[in-house]
């Protein structure tokens, strides 16, 4: 049966009750490998981060309770009655089903059935390595468990994306086995490789080579095969064997896409956006497991052609989830002809997993401004999860009658990716390195490390980016000396100070880089960072230079209400918060006040990103 609302909300409770306690169980197998490459900067554990009370903890705490609540034998439902076996549980609907009645430019209703089961596996497996929760760990590895001997070939005869639903499965598969402790993942793993690999193609596909091959439908070519490499790579790396190794190789896109990428050549547009995304960390593994130079290029131009030719002032890119031809102005024209403006929990947690990667690789605090601008405009802004599988998918950037609201059709793709980038907030807020600790995101948050042999602790309270500030305050059981490196976003103003216990220490840091804060750090020590956040104005595109959005340091801020024809520059520049830490802003026009929100803020009332700015 399905869950019912007060089972929901008792199983709500009991996640947000949880000891929040690092797991200490034994993982590694003699033959994890380690990568040609380390890395500059370090990424904690899952355990050793906290999320304190605030937005990322309210949308973690409940996508955990949600899936934690979620029945076992509707997840299980697909493979159980594709092997042949008696599958009790109703029906979890839209993509998720074996279903007869899916049409490529129609209902969507049984699309890929069990598409997303690694994923939500995966979101639980990260969630207890976050909070340490009993029932979380069982539950995984009871799925894990009932899962295996649903594993056959021909689970995947006549199925649409066999690559797109197996790297899900792997991504759960070596989670559960990493995070949540199960030692018969891997085994598990192999026999689903096994079951696929007569399904795959002879080497990654682009989707005008998938085109160009007999198919049934359209929808057999849009699989996913270039987005395998990061998963193989991290299960060779875990104890999977070498033949994950070897699969990754296989499947790297170098023909159409990593090569040409490598050499400055821009060939995103008219590709699909999200999954595009996702695979340049697969490019990241590549540079870490083998070294590979030219796949870094790859990774670090592909990003650099995303922020700079196809991406709004949200952070958001892909609008109808494709990429546009730079100086087509298709991206200004797409908020006349689309909703459909970002692919939001896909997008995001792609956007934050090439984010980290290139910044632990660079120690560059640029992808900590351009996470952190996808964080406040975006995901933060995502609706919950519905208990029928309803689940938001697009931002909607449309200059008419945007409105939040829910994909078609249950269960997409997004409903996997939403669990597990709330996991992710955590590991995405701190990194260290052999000196000392980066604070890389200003979230009411807690982590913990041994320095040297101290036991720190640094906890951040703040109500950023409504208040200017963060407060850090260090915790120790004996003094220690090291750096605490606080990324100084681009857009700071000069105006941004940091103190250490009330004396100012840094005045008007440099923009767009980690600021150094040396001390030798005693129990109750605090850092406080104020900053300047000024307004700024960012075009659509440049063959639009007039039809703009505003910022306040990294929020991007949408009209509310009443929106005016035009608006007058200055006006616009002049829009300033109604009171201090408030969600709410107003310009005063010539045809009135105009107010304005961030993107969490917004509930069910329409809006709009974009205005026709004069002077």
């Amino acid at each position: 049966m399905r869950q019912s609302r007060r089972s929901f909300l008792k199983t709500s409770g009991a996640v947000a009750a949880a000891v929040l306690a690092k797991p200490r169980f034994a993982t590694a197998r003699a033959d994890a490998q380690q990568g040609a490459i380390e890395p500059k900067l370090r990424q904690f554990g899952y355990g050793d981060v906290e999320l304190l009370e605030g937005p990322m903890r309210q949308q973690f705490d409940a996508n955990h309770a949600f899936f934690l609540g979620l029945n076992e034998d509707m997840l299980l439902k697909p493979f159980r009655q594709r092997a042949g076996q008696a599958a009790p549980g109703e029906d979890m609907g839209g993509w998720y089903d074996n279903a007869e009645e899916f049409d490529p430019h129609g209902t969507f209703h049984g699309f890929i059935p069990g598409h997303s089961f690694g994923q939500y596996l995966s979101g639980l497996a990260r969630a207890y390595a976050v909070t340490g929760s009993k029932p979380t760990q069982a539950k995984v590895h009871r799925l894990v468990s009932a899962f295996a001997p649903t594993v056959a070939a021909k689970f995947y005869d006549g199925y649409h994306l066999p690559a797109y639903t197996y790297d899900k499965t792997s991504c759960g598969l070596i989670d559960a086995h990493e995070f949540a402790g199960d030692r018969t993942a891997l085994d598990v793993l192999n026999a689903a490789t096994d079951a696929v690999l007569p399904h795959l193609p002879e080497k990654a596909l682009a989707r005008s080579e998938q085109y160009a091959r007999p198919h049934p439908d359209e929808a057999y070519c849009w699989d996913e095969t270039y987005t395998l490499p990061e998963n193989l790579f991290l299960a060779w790396r875990r104890g999977a064997g070498s033949r994950y190794r070897d699969l990754a190789v296989r499947f790297l896109e170098d023909d159409l896409y990593f090569g040409p990428l490598a050499e400055e050549q821009n060939v995103l547009p008219g590709e699909h956006a999200y999954s595009h995304v996702n695979a340049l960390s697969s490019a990241m593994q590549a540079y870490l497991v083998l070294g590979s130079e030219k796949h870094l290029r790859a990774a670090h131009n592909g990003f650099h052609f995303l922020r700079t030719t196809q991406s709004f002032a949200t952070g958001g890119w892909g609008p109808d989830e494709q990429f546009r031809k730079p100086g087509s102005g298709e991206i200004g024209e797409s908020l006349k002809t689309s909703h459909s403006g970002f692919e939001t929990p896909c997008g995001a947690y792609g956007h934050f997993k090439i984010t980290r990667y290139l910044m632990r690789v660079t120690r560059e605090s640029r992808y900590g401004d351009s996470m952190e601008r996808v964080l406040y405009n975006t995901i933060l802004g995502a609706k919950p999860l519905k208990e029928d599988g309803s689940s938001f998918y697009y931002a909607d950037y449309n200059n008419q009658y945007a409105k939040k609201g829910c994909h078609r059709d249950k269960w997409p793709c997004c409903s996997g990716t939403f669990p597990q980038i709330t996991a992710d907030y955590g590991i995405s807020s701190y990194f260290y390195d052999a000196e000392g600790i980066y604070v890389n995101l200003f979230v009411p948050s807690r982590v913990r490390w041994t320095h040297g042999d101290a036991r720190v602790s640094l906890t951040q309270k703040t109500n950023y980016p409504y208040l200017p500030t963060t407060q850090i305050e260090i915790s120790s059981d004996k003094a220690s000396a090291f750096p605490v490196f606080l990324r100084i976003p681009a857009w700071a103003g000069p105006g941004t100070s940091v103190a250490v216990n009330g004396k100012r220490v840094l005045a008007g840091p440099k923009p767009g880089e980690f600021a150094r804060v040396d001390g030798t750090w005693k129990n109750g020590d605090r850092i406080e960072v104020e900053f300047d956040m000024p307004n700024a104005l960012e075009a659509v595109d440049p063959q639009h230079p007039d039809v703009m959005a505003l910022l306040h340091g990294p929020l991007a801020l949408f009209s509310v209400g009443t929106v005016p024809n035009t608006i007058g520059k200055q006006e616009f520049l002049a829009a300033s918060q109604i009171g201090a830490g408030s969600t709410d802003w107003q310009a005063k026009t010539a045809a009135g006040k105009l107010a304005l929100r961030p993107y969490a803020a917004i509930q069910d009332e329409i809006y709009r990103l974009y205005l026709k700015v004069d002077g």
